[in-house]
């Protein structure tokens, strides 16, 4: 199973643009920037933290607009339907364009060609986490828990085909056990009730999970990154433990309508990456609990294909469904 391409490095590798694509395309009027998730996620708030910038950058008003629903299909829907001029862009995440093909199937679109990549902005690590009642201080003692006594924990979701579902289920594929599904409307509750030990398990976002983690009313136990969070830097990755394959990345990436203009495209990435290598720009983003991660859009098409992969193998076993 592939997994994430582009790692934290790519920032570096990728970050400046260069002279000649700084001067192509350049807006006449303002650009609308669609989220399709409520205020105040993380991804709405890495999408004002661009827009701030761009709007210098650009010399053009950047509006972010909110349009929730069906997972965020809402949202991608009404970016995939406006025209290819460099007007309407989205921030994308893992879910609405490479899992959401897998889980709905009247979407009325396809993100692979619908959209225009035009660079990745930012990645989230999981954290494996259990409330301090189960009798596990490591990975190597849960997976053995785990095995011992199959389907007698139970883990929390945000959801059903939410990103805190389908990490535990790779997960699982992976290290060949068996948890039980609890899916809760919305992650805060999730993580509310693995605290209360309603539920035992999460595989939650790290920056959701961490205060939990630092007051000691959950223990974690791994991260699911290519390498270990500055934030936890004493926690292993899965891969260190022997689970490389079960390695996963919430992302977020901004895109645009499909036949968006060659220069167009050039111009806007080149201006993306410009503005994640900013120090400050990767400072705010941290503090949302994001890091910045930049690619081209031929490195960013590339991850999605990947990604799509991965997680329809992911839904496709482990059977899951939303109603």
């Amino acid at each position: 199973m592939n997994g994430f391409r582009l790692t934290r490095r790519a920032l570096l590798g990728t970050a400046l643009a260069t002279p000649a694509l700084a001067q192509g395309w350049a807006p006449t009027r303002p650009l609308r920037f669609v989220v399709p998730f409520p205020p105040g996620g993380a991804t709405d708030v890495v999408a004002r933290v661009l827009a701030d910038r761009m709007q210098e950058k650009l010399g053009q008003a950047v509006t972010v607009e909110n349009r929730t629903g069906a997972g965020g299909n809402v949202g991608v829907e009404n970016v995939v339907r406006s025209a290819a001029d460099g007007y309407t862009i989205l921030m994308g995440t893992t879910g609405t364009l490479t899992i959401n093909p897998h889980l709905y199937t009247n979407m009325g679109f396809n993100p692979a060609n619908d959209l225009t990549p035009i660079g990745m902005a930012f990645a989230t690590d999981h954290v494996l986490i259990v409330n301090p009642s189960v009798p596990a201080q490591n990975l190597a003692e849960f997976l053995a828990l785990l095995r011992a006594r199959p389907n007698t924990l139970s883990f929390g979701s945000g959801g059903n085909g939410s990103s805190t579902h389908l990490v535990p289920e790779l997960f699982k594929l992976v290290a060949r056990v068996e948890m039980q599904h609890v899916p809760y409307r919305g992650s805060a509750p999730a993580l509310n009730d693995t605290v209360a030990g309603n539920v035992q398990v999460m595989l939650d976002q790290l920056p959701s999970a961490l205060g939990q983690i630092q007051g000691g009313r959950v223990r974690a136990l791994a991260v699911t990154g290519p390498k270990r969070s500055t934030l936890l830097p004493d926690l292993p990755t899965f891969a260190e433990a022997g689970l490389a394959e079960a390695q996963a990345t919430s992302w977020g990436a901004v895109m645009a309508p499909a036949g968006l203009p060659s220069a167009t495209t050039e111009r806007l990435s080149a201006v993306l990456r410009e503005i994640l290598a900013e120090p400050a720009v990767q400072q705010r983003l941290r503090a949302a609990g994001a890091e910045a991660v930049t690619s081209t859009p031929q490195e960013l098409a590339a991850t999605m294909r990947d990604e799509t992969a991965k997680w329809g193998r992911v839904v496709r076993e482990a059977r899951i469904t939303v109603n």
